[in-house]
């Protein structure tokens, strides 16, 4: 890839990462457990335990492909060898770990993607503030997913060609 796109998806993927981050940030430090789970069930406790804890991983692996994005694009002279693996990291952890998420509170059903509709389908009808932020970072990782296709498959691909292990 030349050296202009992978600064400029370098950019572009910051600025979403740094959008999603301040977004979980937000509700992470408002919103506990307790204030979740009102209902009292234990399959409610579960589901709110979950997707909290879902939410924690997803915040660290932003913040940490933030950070190596940014020293990335502070270098005086920009490598992008270093760059394309950072946005191939970006890619399987932030991504993926939005679009997978460990307790599988919710998941993503492609069906609904070409209908306008929202495609996050959730385990268990949840408040209204779970709801946003998660519909909120679907769009964000959406686009992020869809600039950070090519790491996907044609990233490693180069890589395995020129003898890399990756």
């Amino acid at each position: 890839m030349a050296i202009f796109n992978v600064k400029n998806v370098s950019e572009s993927t910051r600025d979403k990462l740094k959008d999603a981050v301040e977004k979980m940030e937000l509700f992470l430090n408002t919103n506990s457990l307790t204030q979740l789970a009102v209902e009292g069930d234990e399959e409610t406790h579960e589901f709110y335990r979950g997707y909290l804890s879902d939410t924690r991983h997803l915040i660290v692996f932003c913040e940490v492909s933030y950070e190596k994005l940014g020293v990335s694009l502070r270098r005086p002279n920009f490598n992008v060898e270093y760059a394309e693996k950072v946005l191939y990291e970006t890619y399987h952890s932030c991504v993926n770990c939005f679009f997978y998420p460990k307790n599988e509170c919710y998941s993503e059903d492609g069906r609904y993607a070409y209908t306008g509709q929202d495609a996050i389908r959730f385990r268990k009808k949840p408040t209204r503030e779970v709801r946003d932020l998660t519909i909120e970072l679907s769009k964000i990782f959406e686009e992020v997913r869809e600039e950070l296709a090519y790491y996907e498959t044609d990233y490693i691909t180069q890589k395995r060609m020129q003898g890399e292990k990756v």
